[in-house]
């Protein structure tokens, strides 16, 4: 048995991006790890969601643990920065904030964890995040400097491919009837970049529910959920990853066994 600790922004980001390879880490007898840099403090929720004096972060750490234990993780951390919301909102520079904090206390706090539970599997992000969100740039900082800390051999950056995302919206736009839009320029990585993809459709059904878990800001009416299982599998049924070093090209189809030449 090894571990993989899987390091996000905010509750809900781990089953959106890594949900999958968690979930088939635990079913293959791996130990899974969840460290959650915020509590999500800056998230939006409808009105009259929350209950009378009651906290979002509250709320958003509760629901974490209920999709935790939907995905098979065995321990759940949270560093105890705060939500540094969008990019260029004023939140970011806010004094406790992830995006202010600096990377050598957050990175040592995280090898911290990766050395007690002696890691062999570290997932972060890409270099801007994803998509460019604040917390999940630093997140990269942070994981990628904490796996130098702890000496973690296999490091992870959970990425998109911007060529799946690009036919899957053709796909859509030709259903409509519309002219297809490119994804936006910051989100994802051309599939040249990446260098593990894993299929996780045999683990949708529990994504789709640790989603759910994450009430507050996944709704049944949101994009994630509202779909139909075509596209979901679609959409969420790959995960995509960049370990540095390897390459060019795929090299890997799961976070634990490189792919034989």
């Amino acid at each position: 048995m090894s571990t993989m600790v899987t390091f996000h922004a905010h509750p809900d980001d781990e089953c959106i991006t890594c949900g999958g390879v968690m979930r088939k880490a635990y079913e293959e007898g791996h130990r899974v790890v969840l460290v959650v840099a915020t509590r999500g403090e800056h998230g939006e929720v409808p009105d009259g969601f929350l209950a009378e004096g009651e906290l979002l972060a509250t709320r958003r750490v509760a629901e974490t643990e209920a999709a935790a234990e939907i995905l098979g993780v065995s321990r759940v951390e949270f560093l105890g920065y705060v939500d540094s919301g969008m990019m260029g909102e004023p939140t970011n520079d806010e004094p406790g904030s992830f995006w202010t904090a600096p990377v050598e206390e957050a990175a040592a706090k995280l090898a911290e964890i990766l050395r007690e539970e002696n890691a062999e599997v570290l997932t972060c992000y890409d270099d801007n995040g994803n998509y460019g969100h604040p917390d999940h740039i630093q997140v990269h900082r942070v994981g990628m400097r904490a796996a130098e800390l702890a000496g973690t051999p296999r490091v992870y950056q959970a990425t998109t491919s911007r060529e799946h995302m690009l036919h899957g919206m053709k796909a859509m736009a030709e259903q409509a009837g519309v002219e297809a839009q490119e994804p936006p320029e910051n989100l994802g990585k051309p599939e040249a970049e990446i260098t593990a993809v894993v299929d996780v459709t045999a683990f949708l059904e529990f994504k789709r529910r640790a989603m759910r878990a994450h009430a507050s800001q996944i709704s049944e009416e949101s994009f994630f959920l509202a779909m139909p299982d075509e596209g979901f599998a679609y959409a969420f049924g790959t995960e995509w990853f960049i370990r540095a070093g390897q390459g060019p090209g795929v090299t890997e189809k799961d976070l634990f066994e490189t792919v034989a030449e």
